[in-house]
C-alpha cells in the first residue's frame, strides 16, 4: 500500500537545501568581486604586495643590467656569469616584470622603462665578481625581509628567489 503525498507538498527548494547553498554562494561571489581596491581599477593605490612585487622585479630587472655592464667590461666572465644572468632575468618574469630582457636604445617612450644605468664597472674582474656578490646579498636580504610581510604564494617566490640569490653569491665568491 502506497502513502499519497501530503498536501503540504511544495514544488520549491526546502529552507535546509537553501541554507546549505547560501555560504557557498557567499563565498564564490566574494572571490569573484571586486571592490575596487584590486589595483586593477583607474585611481586606485596598489596593494603592498603588488608594490613588494613591482619591487622585486625592477631589482632583478636592475641585477641583470648589472650582469650586463660586467659582461660588456670584462668579456673573459661572459660564460660564467651567463647562467647567473639569465635566472635572474627568470626571476623579473616571475615576479611580473613585462620590460625586455635587455633594453634596446630603440625602444619607444610608451613602452617600458629602462632600468638605470648600473654603477661603474671595477677594472678587475675579482673587484666586478665582488660587486656582483654585494648587489646579490643585499637584494637576496632585502627579500628575505620583504616575506614576512608578504601573502602565502608572493611570501614563497620571495624566499625561493632569495636562496637562489645566495646561491649566487657563494657562485660568485668561490676562487
Amino acid at each position: 500500500m502506497s502513502f499519497p503525498l501530503s498536501p503540504r507538498a511544495r514544488s520549491g527548494p526546502r529552507r535546509r537545501s537553501l541554507l546549505a547553498v547560501a555560504p557557498a554562494a557567499l563565498l564564490v561571489a566574494g572571490c569573484s568581486a571586486d571592490p575596487g581596491g584590486s589595483g586593477a581599477s583607474g585611481g586606485s593605490r596598489p596593494s603592498a604586495a603588488d608594490r613588494t612585487r613591482a619591487r622585486a622585479a625592477r631589482d632583478s630587472r636592475e641585477l641583470a643590467a648589472r650582469y650586463d655592464a660586467v659582461v660588456a667590461a670584462h668579456p673573459g666572465l661572459a660564460q660564467r656569469l651567463r647562467p647567473l644572468r639569465a635566472e635572474v632575468a627568470r626571476h623579473a618574469e616571475a615576479f611580473g616584470d613585462t620590460a625586455e630582457p635587455s633594453p634596446s636604445p630603440s625602444s619607444s617612450p610608451s613602452g617600458p622603462v629602462p632600468p638605470p644605468p648600473p654603477a661603474a664597472v671595477p677594472a678587475k674582474e675579482k673587484d666586478a665578481l665582488a660587486g656582483l656578490a654585494a648587489a646579490e646579498r643585499e637584494i637576496a636580504d632585502r627579500r628575505t625581509k620583504a616575506l614576512l610581510d608578504a601573502p602565502g604564494e608572493l611570501a614563497r617566490l620571495l624566499a625561493s628567489v632569495a636562496a637562489a640569490g645566495a646561491a649566487h653569491v657563494y657562485l660568485l665568491t668561490e676562487a
